[in-house]
């Protein structure tokens, strides 16, 4: 076991909307009756990219002791494609564009990195 940070899905909050499954490269996110759940700690980085899409907020990171991220076994998931993730405001895909999620007059969506800074400077 080793300390390092990792993600936290409070049960209480989660609606089971799904939208932090795909923001997870390592697939270490799946929807489970109803509700996200981290279904293998060693697939887990702790980056949090789930973190800033989930619109209920029941999704947070914790330093605590817990087994080593294994990058191999995490590369080796099938990926996911999600036609449901594009940019809010070109309406660019995850094949064609990096897309961030983002915070933005109060929903969480997604925006490629060529609408990002004219949503910043306007």
């Amino acid at each position: 076991m080793v300390k390092r940070m990792i993600v936290k899905i409070d049960e209480e909050k989660c609606t089971g909307c799904g939208k932090c499954v795909a923001p997870c490269a390592e697939g270490a996110i799946q929807i489970i009756n109803g509700k996200a759940k981290v279904v293998s700690e060693e697939l887990c980085d702790g980056m949090g990219f789930c973190l800033g899409i989930c619109p209920e907020g029941a999704i947070s990171i914790e330093e605590r002791h817990t087994i080593e991220f294994n990058r191999e076994k995490a590369e080796a998931q099938p990926k996911k494609e999600d036609i449901s993730i594009h940019c809010f405001s070109c309406g660019a895909g995850e094949n064609t564009h990096y897309l961030l999620p983002l915070k933005h007059k109060m929903q969480s969506l997604w925006v490629c990195t060529r609408c990002l800074p004219k949503l910043i400077h306007g």
